[in-house]
């Protein structure tokens, strides 16, 4: 193949893989349903089509391991599906340990290595299969998919199949080379259930060459094939093509009259065309001529004279070794269409988004390049150009960025399986509850979210929820509920990994701090500085290490995953009636709403949806021109305040005359906090840049960005500056101010200056 076919082949596979993976996700999610509803056909019949579309597409590619070892899994689903096995613990667990072995099996297929100890276990697990499957009464063959219902029962002779030389008849549609299909590549697959006695390629409807649209289809294959196979078994192979291909299928013991039938209805009254086709049938050796006699009955067992492949069915044999071409990898990357979808979707690689995201960035600083040139110029018709430029470059901004939104209810679904396995591990009943999971993330941080979600998880499965005795003991019911939840709140979205276990033992959590070091014995915590302990490298209260915690390991890892996020975690903890982890997350990591100030010289960038107001600096807060913090009256509410300038230890800056500081009023969840400026300078879209490595020691600074002038401009990480606020402003007040302070909910919080 050409470089180009290599690189459309690639981009196929991929494709493939993102689509499998998907496939996966939906067979765990079926199988785990299926385990709490047995009766629930709908599920098993989610889980039996997402087998089924993995084997198939495979077999398209030639991935044969795949396809062989799926089969085995998709034979005991039909099992479940005909009735003649029941769903249990055992037969969920082998299909639930199937799946792991399939993404076991695409992760080789992604890397193109081979790992020995893979094939061992599909090999053993296959057996697993096959034995379970007997068990149950044989293997049948896999029957028709109906989506609204079990597969009807059907006479196993009809089903079985007859050795013999079937009669295929196809006729692909002129858009199916446009939809991605190769017909050849479905032919090659035909291959791994038979022979291809006979094959004649016809040319009838090939227009000249002048009229020739090189990408309509013009293609009629006739075709004998010998096989013992079934009929679904055949229709499987030409499933992906049902919507653009005329498809009939004459088994090995139709009689004359329905091949001349088949005749009638491909000739088209067109002489020409029936004689070469009954030239080439009689070729092939199928009788045309009905004997004097009246023709006998067709056999019960025998199927419709001409059958149009159906809905998705599944092929019972590994796919032909040959690599398809590049056309025949895109048949697989569209072969998920279903019919009667409107919505449309394309893949699109990930780095070619993350360029447009890039470019779009750039294209913001250079809309604001272009304000600041037309405010200079002073020229009205300049700046309602620009004006109407930023309009529309913010448009593309939120367009470009809704590109890379996916909801976060893909990710909690994972954690079902999880839920499911650690519950039986640790004997342990718990119900997961999952609520706002169609909030939507940026992808690059639900990439990473994951990880930290999964220590949440498990820590709460572990050391929050009891076990049914314990639960029962204290007055609960024996089933635990685990909850994760999702929300948009000021900007910003909200994470909650809760249970309604037993809360964090805030005793012991501190006896085991100081035994350890890590406060003072004599430290005079509160309870929200307790909850924080949890998150400290190397903490852990369990008494013994087992494989799911216990090494101190995990919760600060969390932390810092979350922080490197420019995110923020919460304990919310009542003892006896449950713990809730609460994350803290911005939309996206690549523009904002910023709120331009600058202090001292340098520009500073607030992110516009955490700002409330901004008022004149009142008089508590300068009447110590050395002090860095403080607390102020607002309107009645007790505030602590943080000047900038002074934290960051900027020279003071000469104002203009008549020119005042402002303080501008953030709010970091449920606290607020006045941030003392030299300069208010209005509203900014702002391009997030990553600092050099050699500034990020630097405290609260979360990026940077580039402004219309060409100048940097740093991005404040709030959370960071409240926490620091918190901490100088307990620090220097020990009178009742202090316990106003702590009454508004604004507790210190340890943090690298804390300690």
């Amino acid at each position: 193949m050409s470089r180009d076919d290599d690189e459309i082949l690639a981009v196929a596979r991929e494709g493939f893989l993102d689509e499998a993976g998907d496939m996966l996700r939906q067979f765990e999610q079926a199988l785990l349903v299926m385990e709490e509803n047995p009766q629930d056909s709908e599920n098993l019949n989610a889980a039996f089509r997402a087998a089924h579309t993995i084997k198939g597409t495979a077999g398209l590619f030639g991935f044969e391991a795949v396809v062989a070892f799926t089969h085995e899994a998709e034979t005991l689903l039909e099992h479940l599906r005909s009735g003649t096995l029941a769903v249990d613990e055992h037969v969920t667990q082998l299909l639930l340990r199937s799946r792991d072995q399939m993404e076991a099996l695409l992760d080789e297929v992604r890397t193109g290595a081979r790992d020995a100890a893979v094939a061992d276990v599909s090999r053993t697990l296959g057996a697993e299969l096959r034995a379970a499957a007997q068990a149950a009464g044989g293997q049948p063959a896999p029957q028709e998919l109906v989506d609204d219902t079990p597969a009807a029962d059907a006479d196993a002779d009809a089903d079985a199949g007859v050795a013999g030389a079937w009669q295929l008849s196809l006729r692909f549609g002129p858009d199916a080379l446009r939809n991605g299909l190769d017909p050849l590549a479905f032919l090659r697959y035909l291959e791994s259930l038979g022979r291809v006695a006979g094959i004649r390629l016809l040319t009838e409807q090939v227009p000249p060459l002048a009229a020739l649209d090189p990408e309509s289809c013009h293609v009629g294959v006739e075709l004998r094939f010998d096989s013992a196979a079934s009929r679904q078994e055949i229709e499987q192979v030409f499933e992906f093509c049902a919507d653009d291909c005329d498809i009939a299928i004459l088994e090995p013991q139709a009689d004359p009259a329905q091949r001349l039938a088949l005749l009638e209805r491909r000739a088209a009254q067109d002489a020409a065309v029936r004689d070469r086709l009954s030239q080439t049938w009689q070729a092939f050796g199928f009788d045309l001529s009905p004997p004097a006699s009246q023709a006998p009955e067709v056999p019960p067992a025998a199927a419709p004279a001409v059958a149009v492949a159906a809905a998705p069915v599944t092929a019972s044999a590994p796919a032909p070794a040959t690599t398809p071409t590049a056309a025949a990898a895109a048949a697989a990357t569209t072969a998920a269409r279903r019919p009667g979808d409107d919505t449309r979707f394309i893949r699109v690689r990930a780095d070619k988004l993350d360029h447009l995201i890039d470019l779009i960035g750039e294209l913001v600083i250079a809309s604001s390049g272009a304000q600041l040139v037309a405010q200079q110029e002073a020229s009205p018709a300049f700046m309602e150009a620009a004006l109407r430029i930023e309009g529309l470059v913010e448009e593309a901004r939120d367009g470009a960025l809704g590109l890379r939104m996916v909801p976060v209810g893909d990710t909690f679904s994972r954690f079902q399986r999880v839920v499911r396995d650690l519950g039986k591990q640790l004997g342990k009943d718990v119900e997961l509850v999952i609520t706002g999971g169609d909030t939507e993330l940026d992808k690059s941080m639900v990439e990473i979210i994951a990880d930290p979600l999964m220590h949440l998880v498990r820590n709460s499965m572990d050391h929050g929820l009891e076990t049914p005795e314990g639960r029962q003991a204290a007055g609960k019911p024996a089933v635990g509920k685990l909850r994760l939840n999702a929300y948009h709140e000021a900007g910003a979205i909200v994470i909650e990994v809760g249970d309604d276990g037993r809360g964090l033992n805030r005793e012991r959590i501190l006896a085991k701090a100081i035994e350890r070091g890590l406060v003072p014995a004599h430290a005079d915590l509160a309870d929200e500085d307790i909850d924080q302990l949890i998150f400290l490298p190397g903490f852990s209260t369990a008494e013994q290490v087992t494989n799911v915690s216990g090494r101190g390991v995990g919760m600060d890892v969390v932390k810092r995953n979350i922080e490197s996020l420019r995110g923020q975690i919460r304990v919310y903890s009542r003892p006896g009636k449950g713990a809730t982890m609460q994350i803290r997350l911005p939309l996206t990591l690549a523009m904002i709403d910023g709120f331009l100030t600058q202090v001292g010289g340098v520009c500073y960038v607030l992110p516009l949806e955490i700002v409330s107001e901004c008022i004149d600096v009142p008089e508590a807060c300068t009447r110590d021109t050395q002090r860095v913090s403080g607390c102020f009256d607002l309107r009645g509410e007790v505030l602590p305040w943080l000047d900038v300038a002074a934290f960051y230890r900027h020279a003071p800056a000469p104002l203009a005359p008549n020119a005042r500081r402002s303080l501008v009023i953030v709010r970091d969840g449920m606290k607020r906090v006045g941030l003392i400026v030299d300069r208010l300078m209005g509203e900014h879209q702002t391009v997030l840049k990553p600092l050099s490595p050699i500034f990020r020691h630097l405290r609260a600074i979360a990026g940077s960005t580039i402004l219309g002038s060409g100048e940097v401009a740093l991005v404040l990480d709030v959370p960071a500056l409240v926490s620091s606020a918190v901490v100088h402003t307990t620090r220097s007040f020990t009178h009742p101010t202090h316990q106003a302070v702590s009454s508004s909910g604004l507790q210190p919080v340890l943090s690298g200056d804390a300690r």
